[in-house]
This record gives C-alpha cells, sequence and structure tokens, in this order.
C-alpha cells in the first residue's frame, strides 16, 4: 500500500515556496523614484487597492477539482491589503499592533457565521488565526520601517472603523469559503493544489515582499486532511485566546 503523503512536508514546500516568490517579485514600482509627481501616498493606493478588490467581479471559476480553494487564496490576499491602513491608523494614535479584544471578536464572528453557514467552526478559526497573526507581520514589518526611516512614516490616518468594515466584509466571504472548499482543503493534495492559487493570488493583488511572506502565513491552516484533523492539530475550542 502507497503510503499518505507527508502534510507537513507539504504545507513547508508551500510556504517556502511563497516566501521565494514574495522575495522574488516586489513590484518594480515599489522600488521607482517618482520623477516630479509623487502621485498619490502609499495609503491612498492601498485604499483604492481594497476599494477595487473588493467591489471588483468574482474571477471564474475554475474547473478543475480543487477550485473551490482560489477564493480563499485571493480573499487572504485582499484581507491582507488593508494591513498597510490599519497599520497607518495605530502608527498615527500609538495604538499597539497586538488588539485581543479586537481578536476575540473576530474568531468568535468567524466561529458564528461558520455554524450559520454549515460549515466546521474549529477549522475556520484555526484559518483565522492565521489570518490575523498574517495581518500583524505586515504591520509590524511596516512599523519597523518608518521607524526607520521617519520621512517614510505615514502623515495622513485612516479611518479604523472603515477599514474594519471592509475587513469584516472580507472575513464573511472567507467564511462562505471555507465552509464551500471543505472536500478540497481535506483532500491530501490541497497544499499542491493551494500553491497555484496562492501564487495567482499574489500576482493579482501585486504583493510585495512582506506581503507575500505574510500570505503564506495566512493560508497555513488551509490544508487540513482528516488525518491532521482527528490528530488534533486544530485549537479544541474554537474562540479559546
Amino acid at each position: 500500500m502507497r503510503a499518505a503523503p507527508d502534510v507537513s512536508r507539504l504545507r513547508a514546500v508551500l510556504i517556502g515556496a511563497l516566501a521565494v516568490l514574495a522575495l522574488t517579485a516586489v513590484p518594480r514600482a515599489a522600488t521607482a523614484v517618482p520623477a516630479h509627481d509623487p502621485g498619490p501616498t502609499p495609503f491612498v493606493r492601498a485604499a483604492r487597492a481594497v476599494e477595487t478588490a473588493n467591489h471588483a467581479p468574482p474571477a471564474p471559476a475554475w474547473a478543475g477539482p480543487h477550485g473551490a480553494l482560489r477564493p480563499l487564496a485571493a480573499l487572504s490576499a485582499r484581507r491582507l491589503r488593508t494591513a498597510d491602513l490599519v497599520a497607518a491608523a495605530k502608527w498615527e494614535t500609538g495604538q499597539p499592533i497586538d488588539d485581543p479584544e479586537r481578536e476575540r471578536q473576530v474568531l468568535a464572528a468567524a466561529a458564528r457565521q461558520t455554524d450559520e453557514v454549515g460549515g466546521d467552526p474549529v477549522a475556520t478559526v484555526a484559518v483565522f488565526r492565521d489570518q490575523i497573526e498574517a495581518n500583524k507581520l505586515v504591520q509590524r514589518a511596516l512599523h519597523r520601517r518608518w521607524r526607520a526611516a521617519p520621512d517614510q512614516a505615514p502623515t495622513e490616518r485612516p479611518d479604523l472603523t472603515r477599514v474594519r468594515v471592509e475587513i469584516n466584509r472580507i472575513n464573511g466571504g472567507l467564511v462562505r469559503a471555507l465552509a464551500a472548499s471543505e472536500p478540497s482543503r481535506t483532500a491530501w493534495l490541497c497544499p499542491v493544489a493551494l500553491l497555484p492559487e496562492a501564487a495567482r493570488a499574489h500576482r493579482d493583488q501585486a504583493l510585495d515582499g512582506p506581503h507575500g511572506v505574510a500570505l503564506a502565513r495566512a493560508l497555513r491552516s488551509v490544508c487540513a486532511p482528516p488525518a491532521i484533523a482527528s490528530a488534533g492539530r486544530w485549537p479544541r475550542s474554537p474562540v479559546a485566546p
């Protein structure tokens, strides 16, 4: 009998490949020096990217057996786009990046919405924990950059309440996508099938290095074959801290 694939190794390959992709695919515009007109600030660009992504028509469904993974990768990349705005809002107010109360609210809402759509709340919350940590990776990277180069720090403060409305909307899409993709997420070849979808999302959202590394973090728990789930790798309580 052929041995089952080593899912941990496949997942490591996925994360490594995404990290390499992120570090080698920094958009040219990110390093270009403006000639005369600097154009919109980075945070105006981030806001426009989020607005465009959130109102763009959905990508055509892939006819392959694991096409349900595409929305998960796309929504995860869109969610990471909001990290720039959150980081700027917290920078201007001095608010810490870690916000345990907000994180508990997000996890509780994800578990509740998953129950409503008939999904697995434990699996969903595992993914949302990764989404939250990925978003904070980007925020920390930006805050380090701004402390090292104050002239690059934001001069405008996004409305964090409005940004969170967009994040909540994306969260709802993620909950539905997770519920709809359970057969693909629990397949042994899920990590292999997820890699090209993550690469597509990376390209479509023009993610830079830090965002690309964070995308790998955000997708870490998407694939969970039954053997992994039954081994207790997911948290016992969906909303436990």
